[in-house]
């Protein structure tokens, strides 16, 4: 069950990605030239196969990561001139393996790092841990070891974390992955709570079908580099480019294009709509 949380006050805090490249100790380039922005309140999601450049690139929006040409700024706030703690009270990120990130003894320990770490009272620290462990549904093993529990619920306790913090943007690398049907479901239904909220959303993906159904626009890397920055459907549609960065379109999308059907469904959903219709 999905635990709404009130409506924060958040203003309004915009990405600007502007002509960055980084380079890695050993010599790999792993971006070029990248040049992307995120409104406040979207929902944007990066595919593109592994070495692409994604992981390397939500990096860089909390400041884990410094181009080394162009900036990055969150707001007004440039990454060079911000610490990462300071940047950790407007970017929020889940990393991909949750036990790259936790390592307190109980949950509701893990929980509160974040927002002891970020000054608050202990009131409304308490208030804000309650309540993003409401929302994935963890709020009944507040004392169990973090370890004690399964790959998939230790996602969803590394994803209440980052909640707890309350931030504007939150970034999550591979959502998905370790979760069956009734997770995945579960986590989209956390983002869409939290888009309603006015929080923007940016996630790394290699779920299509989760990207179709849960992100209304997409940017597709491969190289370091962005090959296409469009709405969902757009970017999904053209299928020869996708194939080319090793990307498959939704199942759904594929069946349209092998049949020559003018309409290509993102979702099962708009699949049945459009026939009923």
């Amino acid at each position: 069950m999905i635990v709404e949380k009130a409506p924060a006050k958040l203003l309004p805090i915009e990405i600007e990605v502007d002509s960055i490249s980084f380079t890695y100790p050993s010599g790999i380039q792993a971006l070029e030239d990248i040049t992307i922005h995120v409104s406040s309140g979207e929902r944007v999601a990066l595919i593109g196969q592994n070495g692409a450049g994604k992981t390397t690139l939500v990096k860089h929006l909390n400041g884990l990561l410094k181009p080394v040409s162009g900036s990055v700024k969150v707001g007004s706030w440039d990454t060079h001139d911000h610490s990462v703690a300071q940047m950790a009270t407007r970017v929020g990120y889940v990393f991909q393996n949750p036990d790259d990130q936790l390592f307190q003894r109980t949950v509701w320990d893990e929980m509160m790092f974040g927002p002891r770490n970020l000054r608050w009272s202990a009131e409304r620290a308490a208030s804000s841990v309650q309540a993003s462990l409401e929302m994935v549904g963890l709020e009944h093993i507040k004392e169990m070891h973090p370890y004690d529990l399964t790959f998939s619920s230790r996602k969803l306790l590394a994803l209440a974390s980052v909640l707890a913090m309350d931030t504007q943007v939150v970034i999550i690398d591979e959502p998905t992955t370790g979760q069956d049907y009734r997770g995945v479901q579960q986590i989209g239904s956390i983002l869409s709570e939290l888009n309603k909220q006015g929080k923007t959303i940016i996630g790394v993906t290699h779920d299509i079908d989760f990207c179709a159904e849960q992100f209304e626009r997409s940017i597709l890397m491969a190289g370091g580099r962005v090959v296409l920055d469009g709405s969902t459907r757009q970017v999904l549609s053209q299928i020869s480019v996708i194939d080319q960065a090793y990307v498959e379109a939704p199942q759904l999308m594929r069946l349209a294009e092998k049949l020559g059907w003018d309409f290509m469904p993102l979702t099962v959903e708009e699949f049945i709509h459009h026939l009923d219709g």
